[in-house]
């Protein structure tokens, strides 16, 4: 018997863990509530596929920059000082998590290099053409304090298998001579890469009904109900009520996932963590010849940056604690092309389109994968700022757990 699966999130992780499952022999239904996949927090992120970006967030710096840069409107972290209980939760466990900072970035540096083949598989396989780029990716500091930890950083990224080459100022110019500005050093990683993570998720998602999976878009999920046979999924499309029951679901919903499990008798408290970007037009062959064509992360600023293609340069970054607030704030957004006009004064950045996403993150930064406790309920969801980088090996895990589950179901 060939199981019916549906996928809750047409975002990068669900339309990857739909790929996954098909793959197994299920039949895979998705539910997204955009008119398209992939237009919400995989619309327009920094693009970097980023082995190197692994280390998670729980240190007690973290906590000290965020207290004192609480009142400043431009900070590379931000968090507003209106308490609410589900921030308050979600701050109190992420101190708790400081301990296992090493462990978790270790695990997150193993799992991104999991991710990168089945990605790039995948993309070969069906084709899908993304912008990608494998010129590795620069991480670039500015004073000693920073360079000092990114060494200690590197040294556990290597514990995972990441391997980062320390470099100096000439040869980061080198490595990107379009960058402009002092820096004490850096760390290049010859192997990541970067990509439109929008057209890779609208690729693979057409790729996934082309292999069978029905994909219902503009369906907004209503109710999850466990049923004797497993889950029965009330969605509302054009004002219209449906119902579909299914043996198992994969919760992929992003900052909706912590509602979803509530109802589900789950605990799933992941935080919209929002970011920024700018996807700055290269009209004029200036631009394009100033703009980088190695990606970068400045760690001080929070900000990395891409180019897609010849013409677009996208830039991202900052966090912001605000709750479920989609706002496109002009003080959030000016950093972002003053970082750009700093490091590279020769683009033109008189069109940078602004957006922001919300970026679903636990409060110890490791995704949620695997089942829920009732049977036939699954999740992936809670990646991040990693959600491009790590998606594909989370597809992986949950459709092998589903399938520990439905042994029969296996092709």
């Amino acid at each position: 018997m060939v199981h019916t699966i549906a996928v809750i999130g047409g975002g990068i992780t669900g339309v990857t863990t739909a790929y996954a499952l098909l793959q197994r022999g299920y039949h895979v239904t998705l539910f997204e509530r955009h008119r398209y996949a992939a237009m919400e927090t995989s619309f327009a992120n920094a693009g970097q596929i980023s082995a190197c970006n692994s280390e998670v967030w729980n240190r007690t710096a973290t906590v000290l920059n965020g207290i004192k840069w609480m009142l400043r409107k431009d900070a590379p972290l931000l968090i507003h000082p209106q308490p609410t209980w589900h921030k308050l939760s979600w701050l109190a466990e992420f101190v708790a998590s400081i301990p296992h900072y090493e462990t978790n970035t270790i695990a997150t540096a193993r799992l991104a290099l999991k991710a990168r083949d089945h990605l790039f598989a995948w993309a070969q396989a069906e084709g899908i053409e993304f912008d990608l780029r494998t010129r590795g990716i620069l991480h670039i500091y500015r004073d000693a304090a920073g360079f000092a930890h990114g060494k200690d950083v590197s040294r556990l990224l290597l514990r995972g298998g990441v391997e980062r080459q320390t470099v100096g100022p000439a040869e980061m110019r080198a490595i990107e001579p379009a960058i402009s500005g002092d820096f004490v050093g850096g760390f290049y990683t010859p192997d990541d890469s970067t990509g439109d993570i929008h057209l890779y998720t609208m690729g693979l998602a057409a790729a996934a009904q082309r292999k069978g999976a029905q994909l219902f878009f503009d369906h907004a999920v209503q109710s999850l109900v466990p049923t004797a046979k497993g889950v029965r999924v009330h969605t509302i499309a054009d004002g219209a009520a449906h119902e579909a029951e299914f043996d198992a679901i994969v919760v992929c919903a992003g900052v909706a996932s912590r509602a979803l499990a509530a109802s589900l008798g789950d605990r799933v408290n992941v935080y919209p963590v929002k970011g920024y970007s700018i996807t700055v037009d290269l009209p004029d062959p200036v631009s394009r010849e100033a703009a980088p064509v190695v990606s970068l992360l400045d760690d001080r600023a929070r900000v990395a940056c891409s180019r897609l293609g010849e013409g677009r340069l996208r830039v991202a970054g900052t966090a912001e604690f605000n709750g479920e607030d989609r706002d496109i704030r002009a003080g959030r957004i000016q950093p972002l092309v003053g970082w750009v006009r700093e490091n590279f004064p020769a683009v033109n950045t008189r069109n940078a389109i602004p957006w922001a996403g919300l970026r679903p993150m636990m409060p110890n930064l490791m995704p949620r994968v695997g089942p829920g406790r009732r049977p036939g309920v699954f999740y992936n969801t809670g990646h991040g700022h990693l959600g491009w980088t790590l998606a594909a090996a989370t597809a992986e895990l949950v459709a092998d757990s589903v399938q520990a589950a439905h042994p029969q179901a296996a092709a």
